[in-house]
């Protein structure tokens, strides 16, 4: 496929090193992305064609040769070159390559500005939709641990001591809960999200009038965005915010492969990884390390770092777009990769770990009733205080 030209190709050619510093890994990163500037493009052509800019005719020609290049991208046979700087771009030329001066009216009505954030939009609501079937699967793992596992005692720690009882099934049911409320962000998120940028040109709108409504209904969205400056600046805010919810689930995941790392050690052995989920020392024979959870744990930090990025990223520009912006991108998809892998990992986990039954029995000696003994004291009239004192004195004594 020839590079082509660049959409804002003026007759001079830019510093080449300047290029490369702003072109960045755009080019890279718009190959994931390339199905959805074709669903969006689609969508244009068709309303372009309803508004009478284009015929009927025409917009199917160009419709058929964005799906051609959707399914060539699927199969990795459509590349977006440096030199085009992304996947608008790429797209542009090869439709004008193929259809000649018709590939060249498809721009007509907008800018890359809410091309690329209507791509980001479609990419982020599929991402979303994903994670929370993903969350659910997770979910079910973990029911599935309790059903066989739950009623095991083991000890509750609070400060990294025995505190009181607990068991297998409210340690567990507590990620249960919290990876639903996670699912809960992630719905909220994507009800946000779920707004059409497409038309808002370069954030402020279309000298020829669109019909927005019907784009929108095209590309599957709840609703249009009206004001086109908002359009351009909720990107970032939308972006952080997904990032925000994607970095509550790996939160989770931090505390639990905390727990789990600690309470697998021999010394603890209340529950035991496989050893398919453990990796070895290359110098000592014994070792058999919990990698899969250190890496679970690390990847919340990476995640979080994700949103801060985005945020500082869009914080402290001027109304409407700046190139900025553009590092955005990176972030996002990387937040969406970890926190895939981070949810398959943790429901593979859950489906193997085993608690071991004996060890956890031993480890509810008689301190950890201590509380409940208090109480027994109280419920015979005894005040608390003094009950509390009783307590803490007898087991001084036995130790």
């Amino acid at each position: 496929m020839m590079a082509g030209k660049k959409l804002w190709e003026k007759g001079y050619k830019p510093n080449r090193e300047i290029e490369e510093f702003t072109v960045g890994d755009d080019y890279i990163l718009d190959q994931k992305l390339l199905k959805y500037d074709c669903k969006a493009s689609i969508a244009h052509a068709r309303m372009l064609a309803k508004i009478g800019i284009i015929t009927r005719a025409d917009s199917e020609k160009l419709v058929k040769e964005l799906e051609n290049v959707s399914k060539l991208a699927e199969r990795g046979e459509f590349t977006v070159e440096k030199e085009q700087e992304d996947s608008q771009t790429a797209i542009e030329n090869w439709l004008t390559e193929k259809l000649g001066d018709l590939g060249k009216k498809l721009h007509t009505g907008r800018s890359r500005n809410d091309q690329v954030l209507t791509v980001m939009r479609l990419y982020e609501k599929d991402g979303l939709k994903e994670c929370i079937q993903l969350a659910k699967s997770y979910i079910q793992a973990l029911n599935a641990f309790i059903y066989k596992y739950g009623e095991i005692a083991l000890p509750g720690y609070t400060h990294t001591r025995k505190a009181m009882p607990s068991s297998v099934k409210l340690w567990t049911g507590a990620l249960v809960d919290s990876m639903q409320d996670n699912i809960r962000l992630m719905e909220g998120a994507l009800c946000l999200i779920d707004q059409s940028p497409l038309g808002t040109g370069a954030g402020y709108g279309s000298p020829i009038k669109l019909d927005r409504e019907y784009t929108a209904k095209e590309l599957g969205f709840a609703s249009v965005q009206q004001n086109p400056i908002y359009a351009q600046l909720s990107r970032g805010k939308f972006e952080a915010t997904v990032l925000h919810a994607l970095s509550q689930i790996m939160f989770d995941f931090n505390r639990m492969a905390t727990d789990l790392i600690l309470f697998s050690m021999p010394e603890f052995g209340y529950y035991e990884l496989p050893d398919e989920f453990t990796t070895g020392s290359s110098m000592m024979p014994n070792k058999k390390n919990p990698d899969v959870l250190e890496m679970l744990r690390a990847k919340y930090h990476i995640v979080v770092s994700l949103e801060s990025q985005v945020k500082c990223i869009s914080s402290s520009l001027p109304t409407g777009y700046n190139r900025d912006m553009q590092l955005t991108k990176g972030p996002l998809i990387k937040g969406f990769e970890i926190t895939k892998q981070g949810l398959k990992a943790a429901s593979l986990l859950f489906r193997s770990l085993k608690v071991n039954k004996e060890r956890c029995r031993k480890a509810m000696t008689e301190d950890i009733y201590a509380t409940e003994k208090a109480y027994k004291l109280v419920e015979k009239g005894v005040p608390f205080r003094d009950a509390y004192k009783q307590v803490s004195k007898d087991l001084s004594e036995k130790r």
